[in-house]
């Protein structure tokens, strides 16, 4: 039902981006068929198959890429696909026989969407890397951290997820449109380095005004402001305090029953460190539970700071169905919202190889086909007992 149903995606395994992209595309509604690998790669981080929570919502088939009849099937299977995505390093594709040309040529309306860390061309195009080594050439890593640390590493959502995955299911699904318009496919590639960039676009404009500088933690959207900041509770625990307007800061004053005298609002740099100060102390007198029964849902931009066990189960998250449990596991919902063709988590996460018979026989392929393909190693089928 989602506003994808009915385009069809092949998504060449991988880890990071890519499956991620899978998943949002799924979630959106498009018939995702994920072509995994028969031996595990090794890369990444192993994660049991139920708890893969970017593997949902979609069926896999296992097929042995590096065997000569791999190929022609997945060329094959392109004749029917809208798009295919992959985040292998540039070249590996096509040394596969499975790169845009070949592709484009069995389906000239395929939207052929890559993505990997340094971008199909450039010096390091051939390099390895992580999320962690493509922030930190945008400016992005450096400018997250605390005054005289080192840059924190933000998990790995500003390259794999923000810069990679979101970039490349924009691409595809622009692509897509203009295919229909057009009749002609293309090459989306996507690099986790320039959507890292692309993300910072706000900051480097901030920058170029002189409103921030290089220096970490000393900025109005670093932890430097006083109004803009993480504060612990007597309890050991946190919150998160963003009034950044005048407003919304004499509203919190006004809840904390200050005088704006006391701790007065102000936007040069050398104030910030001795009301932070203050107010550290204020925040240190109350428990998080405190805080919130006084500034939850007013506008002093308030929230407390949550863990992955707590995020679920908070009000608001229930009431919005942010997260949903499945099978006694908690995950985040299917995003964003629609108003008539809703997305959704379709299907747990899948095992790979899970679906091959019945994925390719969906795709085209008949029985005693299928049944070669079984026997000769080229697919592989998941049995229950695997």
């Amino acid at each position: 039902m989602g506003p994808l149903e009915g385009v069809k995606i092949i998504e060449l395994a991988g880890i990071g981006p890519c499956p991620m992209c899978g998943m949002l595309l799924a979630d959106l509604g498009a018939d995702v068929l994920k072509i995994d690998r028969i031996l595990p790669s090794g890369l990444g981080v192993a994660v049991p198959d139920a708890d893969a929570f970017l593997h949902r919502s979609r069926q896999s088939i296992a097929i042995d890429l590096k065997r000569d009849e791999s190929a022609p099937l997945v060329l094959r299977l392109c004749e029917r696909a809208d798009a295919l995505i992959e985040g292998f390093r540039p070249g590996v594709t096509e040394k596969l026989g499975i790169g845009p040309e070949p592709c484009l040529a069995r389906n000239a309306r395929l939207v052929y969407g890559r993505v990997t860390g340094w971008g199909q061309t450039g010096p390091l195009a051939q390099a390895a890397g992580h999320d962690l080594n493509y922030i930190a050439l945008t400016g992005a890593l450096h400018a997250i951290g605390r005054p005289g640390q080192p840059p924190t590493p933000p998990l790995n959502l500003v390259g794999d997820f923000g810069g990679g995955a979101l970039y490349l299911a924009l691409g595809v699904v622009a692509a897509l449109f203009e295919a229909r318009r057009s009749g002609h496919g293309q090459v989306v590639d996507a690099a986790m380095v320039d959507g890292a960039a692309s993300l910072m676009t706000a900051l480097y404009g901030l920058r170029s005004a002189g409103l921030i500088n290089d220096e970490r933690g000393v900025n109005v959207l670093d932890g430097g402001a006083h109004f803009y900041d993480v504060y612990e509770t007597s309890d050991g625990k946190y919150i998160a305090l963003a009034p950044i307007e005048p407003r919304f800061y004499a509203t919190l004053l006004r809840h904390l029953g200050i005088e704006p005298d006391t701790l007065p609002y102000s936007r040069e740099r050398e104030d910030w460190p001795a009301l932070k100060s203050k107010l550290a102390a204020l925040i240190k007198t109350r428990t998080r539970e405190e805080w919130t029964t006084l500034l939850e849902g007013t506008d002093a931009c308030f929230a407390p700071v949550l863990n992955m066990e707590e995020a679920p189960h908070h009000p608001h998250n229930r009431a919005r169905a942010t997260f949903v449990e499945h099978d006694g596991r908690w995950q985040p919902n299917a995003a964003p919202r629609f108003s008539r063709t809703p997305s959704a988590i379709r299907s747990p996460p899948v095992a790979a190889g899970e679906h091959t018979r019945d994925a390719l026989a969906d795709w085209g392929l008949g029985g005693d086909e299928i049944d070669a393909l079984i026997a000769s190693g080229v697919v592989a089928q998941r049995s229950a007992s695997d």
